[in-house]
């Protein structure tokens, strides 16, 4: 069987002008940070770098055999910024992060607040969590820990159907073909993560070739590329109930995938998948039902729950 040749993403290439740093001094659990990132990063498309650990402090395990290498790092990757995709370094250290970009100052300082949580209140998260004596340990251990979004909302949604019921590892790699397959490439062997429309005007088939998922994987991103590319916005400040109703409508995406999106890509402080399967196994609890029982009064922070007990389960993120 032939594979019909991938169109490539048509957006215009990568742009490079004169780069600009935007750096927020706050406390950031940045091990955390680069734990997370990388255990999601779509290979070719972003890029994690810890900086070596201290010579009196050996490395920490990060994720998929990965090392933190302490609490400092660099996160590389393409964002469209509002004139295609753009280079961004992302620098993560405990005192504070900067983002290195070729875009105006405000793009650049928006896309750190929403991609690392930045702009959220920890003080009233953890007033309002620390009732429950479930979260209050987990708060005092980790006072800096953050939810974090994504820099491209399209891209969150379809790796978290890329990962369902799977690894995060097998995910990334499905992504990882998506991108060298359908994305535009940039500088330093990087790929801009295709966009909804390129996706959408893919043949299915070709999709599933590429991806080498089942044939309901591959239907469930032509899908919600197609919903994209007719307008459904995946950002913060996006309905999120009009999202959710809409990504339930999809084939191939359930509450699981939807509460994800909310978590990760609109911005949903109250998004929490109660059928995470981690999550039920960290609350001892067998059913979702059940989860979403224990996690009422959590509301409006659940999201925030949901980042700690992760990270108690030995996930950053």
């Amino acid at each position: 069987m032939t594979t019909p040749h991938p169109q490539r993403d048509a957006r215009p290439a990568p742009v490079r002008a004169s780069p600009v740093t935007v750096t927020r001094v706050t406390p950031v659990d940045a091990r955390a940070v680069l734990v997370s990132v990388g255990a999601r990063a779509v290979p070719g498309v972003e890029e994690v770098v810890p900086d070596a650990a201290p010579a009196d402090d050996g490395p920490t395990p990060g994720a998929a055999g990965r090392t933190t290498g302490g609490a400092a790092g660099t996160v590389r990757r393409l964002v469209d910024l509002g004139a295609g995709p753009t280079p961004v370094t992302v620098r993560v250290t405990a005192d504070g992060v900067s983002a290195t970009a070729d875009a105006p100052a405000a793009a650049t300082g928006a896309l750190l607040d929403r991609w690392l949580g930045l702009g959220d209140d920890l003080a009233a998260a953890h007033a309002h969590l620390g009732r429950d004596p479930r979260l209050a340990p987990l708060l005092r251990s980790r006072p800096h820990l953050r939810v974090l979004g994504h820099p491209d909302g399209f891209e969150a949604a379809v790796q978290a159907v890329l990962t369902q019921q799977v690894t995060l590892a097998a995910g990334r790699t499905c992504g990882g073909r998506l991108a060298a397959a359908y994305g535009t490439p940039g500088p330093d062997g990087l790929h801009a993560y295709p966009a909804p429309q390129v996706l959408a005007a893919a043949d299915p088939l070709a999709l599933q070739a590429v991806l080498r998922v089942p044939h309901a994987r591959a239907r469930a991103v032509h899908a919600l590329a197609t919903a994209c590319a007719d307008g459904l916005v995946l950002t913060p400040g996006a309905d999120v109930a009009h999202v959710r109703a809409r990504l339930l409508a999809l084939p191939g995406i359930g509450p699981w995938t939807a509460d994800v999106v909310a978590l990760r890509a609109l911005g949903d402080r109250d998004a929490f998948p109660g059928g995470d399967l981690v999550l039920r196994r960290v609350l001892d609890l067998p059913d979702p039902k059940a989860v979403a029982a224990v996690a009422g009064p959590w509301s409006p922070y659940r999201a925030v729950a949901a980042t700690h007990l992760w990270a108690a389960a030995g996930y950053a993120d």
